[in-house]
């Protein structure tokens, strides 16, 4: 730690104390640092590379507590909790409770950018992660305080259905396997403004219908028409058979 200067070496401590991290001497404090410097302030040394390590290791650790926490729940299941986990929106939402902005290291002319603080928490929330990682190649220094988010986050969208993001998860499937997209097909079924089932979804693929739902808004419907689609095909690993 020697080697940064004092002010910074200062910085670093208080967001391992936030983080409730106590860290031995050979913890190499200068890539925590630079995990959190952006590439405006820093063209050569910014977090660009551990925040493509950060990704991975945030799916792992979302993995790993699901799997551990969870594990009456089928892959589908799985797969749909863990793509809201590890969401940009969420990732930069952790940050920002951490305060990570206060530490990370950014060019003057970035800093008025407002549109982009949301996508540059998150991607040094991604950073931060891989430098923890790469400390022993485990979870330890990550698990103890990233865990209990990922648990008040899965037990508010389990317990509201509408807020998992199954589009999302589907979309990520059908693309992995049949480069396109699904498509959604609406219409409004009741014109009782509270009716949980005033809108009716249908989720299509290459011109077959893969599921349909309901829901009281659009969204709502479609996310619901998404659930089952996405729960079928996963759990079968089959795709209507004019996607073969």
């Amino acid at each position: 730690m020697a080697l940064l200067y004092l002010r910074r070496q200062k910085q670093l401590q208080s967001l391992m104390n936030s983080l409730g991290l106590t860290v031995g001497e050979d913890f190499d404090w200068l890539l925590l640092d630079r995990a959190l410097i952006h590439a405006t302030a820093d063209p050569l040394n910014n977090y660009e590379q551990l925040e493509f390590v950060g990704d991975a290791v945030v799916k792992m650790a979302a993995a790993e507590f699901l799997y551990s926490e969870y594990a009456h729940l089928g892959v589908g299941e799985f797969t749909a909790l863990r793509s809201v986990l590890v969401s940009d929106r969420i990732l930069a939402q952790i940050a920002e409770e951490y305060g990570f902005e206060s530490y990370l290291v950014v060019a003057t002319s970035a800093q008025s950018d407002r549109a982009g603080r949301s996508t540059r928490l998150a991607d040094a929330l991604e950073s931060v992660l891989a430098a923890l990682y790469l400390q022993d190649h485990t979870l330890k220094l990550i698990q103890p305080w990233l865990n209990p988010h990922f648990h008040r986050l899965s037990e508010e969208i389990l317990a509201d259905p509408a807020r998992q993001n199954y589009k999302a998860a589907l979309q990520n499937w059908t693309q992995a396997r049949h480069k396109i997209l699904p498509e959604y097909r609406h219409q409004e079924l009741s014109q009782v403004h509270n009716d949980p089932a005033r809108f009716g979804a249908e989720v299509w693929l290459q011109g077959e219908l893969l599921a349909s739902g309901t829901g009281r808004s659009i969204k709502a419907a479609e996310q619901d028409a998404a659930r089952s689609a996405f729960l079928k095909c996963t759990e079968a690993e089959v795709l209507p058979s004019s996607g073969s």
